[in-house]
């Protein structure tokens, strides 16, 4: 056994032993620790991320931000095929397999979705997703620096994605380490780029932008699990806080 799957096997038990041991009936019990790095990432992102994000939308044609955004997504297929395959989604796996061949090819590297024209449907798989599959619990909600909102699993899966199906993370194996930071840093600014609109609309419209997020991350993480589908007791759980948020700002107002 390589050196490399030892250190893949000790992620995916240490997740699960973490997950086994956090508390159920809460879902964020590292609430204290978590607000510190939202707020690093909220003073990092508001004083370097988001201005970038925001010149490189203004200044770059809409064609070219959508070729650089179709690249990036087309080259995360590789990881839904590989997640499909460990969830026994055959179907999805051909399909999706499929896309990537059409936009790879024929959508020169998957600057152009060529298979979206063709009505081939987009899916997203990760690691997080299989083992929330095969009934793995979520445990502890946490806040990665730069990175955002997680939970244990997600971020174990995030690790196993990134060492095993990411191409980018291949670049930095072969030693081209320039072209792993480029492609790094022109991932991170699309990606800014792509939540500038809805950032915004956080930040005005939530009394607790914190609160917000976590709820908001974990509906759709259940959601993803599923399918498409979200737990009725979630949903319940989500509209109180947001009926509450309401009435509140009603009574401020």
């Amino acid at each position: 056994m390589t050196k490399q799957l030892k250190k893949l096997f000790f992620t995916i038990a240490l997740a699960t032993m973490l997950v086994g041991c956090a508390s159920a009936n809460n879902k964020d019990p590292l609430e204290g620790i978590n607000r510190g790095i939202y707020k690093f990432n909220d003073v990092a992102d508001r004083g370097l991320i988001k201005p970038v994000a925001t010149a490189y939308k203004t200044v770059t044609p809409s064609p070219i931000r959508k070729g650089v955004s179709n690249f990036f997504s087309n080259i995360s297929t590789l990881t839904t095929v590989v997640n499909d395959l460990l969830q026994l989604k055959f179907a999805h796996a051909f399909t999706d397999a499929g896309r990537f061949v059409i936009n790879t090819t024929f959508g020169i590297v998957g600057l152009i979705d060529v298979a979206s024209m063709d009505g081939i449907e987009k899916r997203n798989e990760d690691f997080g997703q299989t083992l929330g599959h095969w009934g793995v619990g979520t445990g502890p909600y946490v806040v990665l620096p730069l990175l955002g909102p997680s939970t244990v699993r997600d971020a174990a899966g995030l690790l196993v994605d990134t060492v095993t199906t990411d191409p980018i993370t291949y670049t930095h194996n072969i030693g081209q380490i320039r072209l792993h930071n480029q492609l790094r840093t022109a991932q991170l600014v699309d990606k800014r780029a792509q939540l500038l609109d809805a950032s915004d609309i956080v930040d005005n419209a939530s009394i607790d932008p914190y609160a917000f997020l976590r709820d908001a991350y974990l509906q759709r993480r259940a959601s993803l699990v599923q399918d498409g589908l979200v737990p009725q007791e979630l949903i319940k759980q989500d509209d109180g806080d947001f009926e509450a948020a309401d009435e509140d700002k009603a009574q401020t107002n």
